[in-house]
């Protein structure tokens, strides 16, 4: 019998919702998307990657929702969003645009995350006239835009038709995964994790991705493999970060430097020494920090309410007509909050050699482990 779909204690296990809700996208899918914090903080809305779900981000909606409105969904056929025939990128744009559309007030603004296929969902919308409206700024982890299947360094052998043929077949195959073994945790962190992966982030890793029903798995691994969003990539005006690890296997940092390269309003790109695939679970104090910074620069700030203080009048009675003295304080004006703080990194930054101009590239400290 396989395990629970997530871990249910420890800082991978899924915090309730405030608010459950529905997004219905342009083909009729409904899509499962769950609000954590408070109404009317500063929005963070959050898209996972292939064969995972919304508890993958389980580590930044603990800490984000202290103060931010987190919205996380889970992409047609993940965890509890039904399955679709329609799968295309077109698809994952069309899913974005209704969440957008069903959590957001008019105009409102996010900081929009995305990890690996959610992170391809971000670049897909990037001209969505209602991604053009929310997105403030979007954080891009461990993804790629175009020849996954080449770029991908899963079968350790040598580049070329044979590799690629390998391992297409291996990342679409139909064969179901079973119960989360000791041998099924093993395969999955040489995969998608980092040597430096902890047993517990392995854990909640290998539980969400068995979740997922192999048809699905199947179904996604085609478009993946003819995936092709090099136009999308430049119409991504909005400022934008890029976070990749140095170990990760399925989208190794040439797609990062490719697409950071590309990009029209880079902040940077941050390369995590040590750090397989699953940056938000492996690094999730960085991946967080991250996010936090783009909603600190690039959110508008809630609007400014006057305080107002006034004594009550005080009639003055004597033998002289009555005389009505009214008393006020100045107002107390509101002290707006510091200026935005920039995405800073205490290394030194190495350059990223591409014909496009340069973007550099902050290293970060390797991940800390969580407790």
């Amino acid at each position: 019998m396989s395990r629970p779909a997530h871990v249910s204690a420890g800082p991978y296990a899924p915090p309730v919702p405030a608010r459950e809700l529905t997004a219905v996208s342009a083909d009729g899918t409904r899509l499962h998307a769950e609000a954590h914090g408070p109404d009317g903080a500063p929005a963070v809305v959050l898209a996972h990657g292939w064969a995972c779900s919304t508890a993958f981000w389980a580590a930044q909606i603990r800490e984000l929702a202290t103060d931010h409105r987190v919205i996380a969904y889970d992409q047609r056929g993940h965890g509890r969003t039904p399955a679709s025939r329609n799968c295309t990128t077109d698809t994952l744009a069309d899913d974005l645009e209704a969440v957008l559309a069903a959590t957001l007030a008019p105009g409102q603004q996010a900081v929009i995350a995305g990890h690996s296929m959610g992170g391809m969902t971000v670049v897909a919308a990037s001209a969505r006239p209602a991604f053009v409206e929310h997105a403030g700024a979007v954080l891009l982890c461990s993804t790629g835009s175009s020849r996954l299947i080449a770029g991908s360094t899963v079968l350790p052998i040598r580049p070329g038709r044979v590799r690629n043929w390998l391992t297409r077949r291996v990342l679409g195959s139909r064969v179901p995964l079973g119960p989360v073994t000791p041998a099924a945790r093993r395969i999955l962190r040489y995969a998608t994790m980092g040597p430096g992966s902890t047993p517990h982030m392995v854990e909640a890793c290998a539980r969400i991705v068995h979740a997922c029903p192999r048809t699905v798995r199947h179904s996604w691994s085609h478009v993946l493999g003819l995936l092709d969003l090099g136009h999308a990539v430049r119409e991504l005006r909005v400022p934008a970060a890029v976070v990749v690890g140095t170990a990760d296997r399925l989208t190794p940092p040439v797609h990062a430097r490719a697409i950071a390269a590309e990009l029209p309003h880079c902040l940077g790109l941050t390369e995590l020494p040590g750090v397989g695939h699953m940056t938000p679970v492996e690094a999730p104090g960085l991946v967080t920090a991250r996010i936090r910074e783009l909603a600190a620069a690039h959110l508008p700030a809630a609007p400014a309410v006057p305080i107002v203080s006034a004594a009550p009048a005080v009639p003055i009675v004597s033998a002289a007509p009555a005389v009505l003295t009214v008393s006020a304080a100045p107002a107390v004006p509101i002290v707006s909050a510091a200026p935005a703080v920039p995405i800073v990194s205490a290394a030194p930054a190495v350059p990223i050699v591409s014909a496009a101009p340069a973007v550099p590239v902050v290293p970060a400290a390797p991940a800390e482990e969580s407790a």
